[in-house]
């Protein structure tokens, strides 16, 4: 007997923003595992009988490997349970989505994916700016600011990057953004250019810096480790509010 799993995506963690068809998967489960930043209040509408699993993964700190994430799922889903695999964001946007998908596939168990909000659009709206403007900025980028080592990736487009016209969005970027903002700016875009960093997005210590890359760059400098989930926006951002 084979079972059924939903890679559901959380968003930025309020209940208020996750899709209709990702809360009814939520209170149809048997069981959920999900990631720390897709913890809290969402999980609050699980069945009261669902088995909740952490197999969080966070920087800096004792996690889950993905290889017995995958196991779990395919282990779980082969009692016949209804299993939600609860991703934050958008389980699609560098979510190591790909290989929990390889694992049900290869089980012979079958699957959906429940899209969500990803926290650039999420980072965008708080702010009250859309990500693109009409002939300033008609192109947006997803980018991460972190290969598996956990440094710049080297191999990034940079003609790109410091395209002045376009809306770059840079997940898992704030370790990473100084390097980043002096590989921009040496690549002509300049230092000038809007910046906004978003920390803790739908969560009560929500915060929003409205800066420039080189602004950024020099705030995150001299940050030291921080353990809150955030997002980078830079490029012909709107003005906004906050």
């Amino acid at each position: 007997m084979s079972g059924f799993v939903s890679f559901v995506s959380a968003g930025p963690g309020d209940p208020e923003l996750l899709t209709v068809r990702g809360a009814a998967r939520l209170r149809e489960a048997d069981v959920v595992l999900y990631d720390d930043l897709a913890a809290g209040a969402i999980l609050d509408l699980a069945h009261a009988s669902a088995n909740l699993v952490a197999v969080g993964k966070r920087a800096g700190r004792p996690s889950s490997r993905q290889q017995h994430v995958s196991r779990l799922l395919v282990d779980y889903a082969a009692t016949g349970a209804r299993v939600v695999r609860l991703k934050s964001g958008d389980a699609g946007i560098f979510g190591r989505l790909e290989e929990e998908i390889e694992a049900v596939r290869a089980a012979g168990i079958g699957y959906e994916i429940v899209p969500g909000v990803t926290s650039a659009s999420v980072a965008a709206a708080q702010a009250g700016i859309p990500l693109t403007r009409r002939q300033t900025s008609r192109r947006v980028q997803f980018i991460t600011g972190a290969d598996v080592s956990g440094g710049l990736p080297a191999d990034m487009n940079w003609s790109a990057l410091a395209d002045p016209e376009a809306t770059t969005v840079v997940y898992m970027g704030r370790r990473t953004f100084p390097a980043l903002a002096a590989k921009l700016t040496a690549h002509g875009l300049a230092p000038t250019t809007p910046a906004l960093l978003a920390e803790s997005l739908g969560h009560p210590e929500q915060r929003i810096v409205r800066t420039t890359i080189a602004g950024l760059a020099e705030l995150l400098a001299d940050a030291g480790t921080a353990t809150a989930a955030s997002v980078i926006l830079f490029g012909a951002l709107a003005p906004g509010h906050g």
